[in-house]
């Protein structure tokens, strides 16, 4: 029995790409379709907003001060439900937060005053809380840490996707349906956009195993060879983990460290999520069509970008570096942008420079905590990380509307989301090497 343990460990090593290809050919579709309905439905108001601001009264900074309401539910309920998660898997939690977030995402077809928009974006980040670093536990689930930043870059990959497709989409369903049996192109985006949440929500108690123990399609051989590499993982990462629980982890300095870092990746990513299609609009006015084209070039760019800065990271065993660049390219970016407006096809190029920034941020930083955090610790952590520091994402929409309203240009508020990508690479260089390049 030994030497026929020892030969399929032999076997198993000597496939190991082939095993863990299969793994994320099954799994990461699937979860990247999820997360590109989810960031349709949570960014699509930065398309509504072209219209919807006159037929609601809103200003820029109450439209910011909404966007970013969502962030307030995520920070409420997302610790709660990521530490759920872990005891009854991933699959009943997924699938409430999709079908949740569909129904509301629908709702704001249906908004007629400032407050409604206000509570639904309060209730939508509610009904969210969790997915993110909900999926990114799960894939500690499949993957060790040394691939798991080139999945992570995979996953998040989504968010730049969903702009690449969403982008036309929105553009094209607000031009083609304005006024459409009396309703407004904007609530069309909504009902429409919505659809697709409530669909995958059903699917995934189909389509989704909690782990590899659950997985049909998995040889036993294999998954006892995932088990073992994630055994063997563990117990390195247990070495800086230290066994903390939930409170320890909520205590701990490295995940605060963390947080700050998130804090100011979401200023950026959200910055350029919900003010994208504004910026854009400059280089094309009164053209709304050709605003979702020409949005969906910036996406495309980020989300080739982001998988190959996570590849290189796990071929190299380097985070900061592949981390601090991509805050550069973000404050580079969007300082260049202000002063191209009169030069549309450089103004473009620079734009797709601070999103492949911005988004790249997102999947290297959530490619660290595994490094050093684990089991119950991990759940906690990534979504203390992920929720206290994605208040930038309220920060961020809601700074940069106010200094609109007041100085009647978005130029100011780029140059705070540059400034604090810039806090984001002095933050990142304070980490320890032997912490987080492994």
């Amino acid at each position: 029995m030994q030497y026929e343990s020892a030969a399929e460990s032999a076997r198993d090593s000597a496939n190991t790409e082939g095993i863990y290809r299969k793994v994320a050919f099954r799994i990461m579709p699937f979860l990247m379709l999820c997360y590109i309905t989810a960031y349709l439905d949570r960014i699509n108001i930065g398309f509504a907003k072209l219209r919807m601001l006159k037929d609601l009264g809103l200003t820029d900074a109450a439209y910011g001060l909404g966007a970013g309401l969502f962030f307030i539910g995520y920070l409420l309920f997302e610790v709660p439900s990521n530490v759920l998660m872990a005891r009854i898997g991933a699959k009943k939690t997924i699938s409430r937060i999709m079908i949740l977030w569909g129904l509301i995402s629908a709702s704001f077809a249906f908004v007629s005053t400032p407050t409604q928009f206000y509570v639904l974006r309060f209730l939508l980040g509610v009904a969210e809380a969790g997915l993110y670093p909900g999926i990114i536990l799960y894939l500690t689930y499949w993957f060790p840490s040394a691939r798991r930043a080139k999945m992570v870059a995979l996953f998040v990959g989504a968010v730049p996707l969903s702009g690449m497709i969403g982008a036309p989409l929105s553009g094209a369903i607000m031009a083609t349906l304005e006024d459409a049996h009396g309703f407004a192109g904007w609530q069309w985006l909504f009902i429409i956009e919505a659809i697709p949440s409530l669909v995958l929500g059903l699917l995934t108690l189909a389509l989704l195993d909690d782990g590899p123990v659950q997985a049909a399609w998995l040889s036993e051989r294999e998954k006892r060879f995932i088990k073992n590499e994630l055994e063997l993982d563990s117990r390195s990462v247990a070495g800086h983990a230290g066994g903390m629980g939930v409170w320890q982890t909520l205590r701990n300095r490295k995940v605060w460290h963390m947080t700050l870092i998130c804090f100011c990746s979401a200023i950026c990513s959200y910055g350029v999520s919900f003010w994208l299609p504004t910026l854009i609009a400059q280089l094309a006015p009164d053209d709304i069509f050709l605003v979702g084209l020409y949005t969906a070039v910036p996406f495309a760019v980020a989300f080739v970008g982001m998988y190959l800065i996570g590849r290189s990271s796990d071929n190299l065993r380097e985070r900061r570096w592949h981390l601090v660049v991509p805050f550069l390219c973000v404050s580079t970016g969007l300082v260049a942008s202000v002063f191209t407006h009169s030069m549309p096809t450089l103004a473009l190029a620079v734009l797709c420079l601070a999103a492949l920034g911005a988004y790249s941020t997102t999947s290297m930083l959530f490619s660290i905590p595994g490094l050093f955090l684990t089991g119950v610790g991990m759940a906690a952590g990534v979504a203390l990380i992920n929720c206290v520091g994605g208040l930038g994402g309220f920060v961020s929409p809601y700074v940069v509307g106010v200094i609109k309203d007041v100085t009647g240009s978005t130029d100011y508020g780029v140059f705070f989301i540059s400034l604090m990508a810039l806090v984001g690479v002095t933050l990142t260089l304070l980490l320890p090497k032997r912490l987080v390049n492994r």
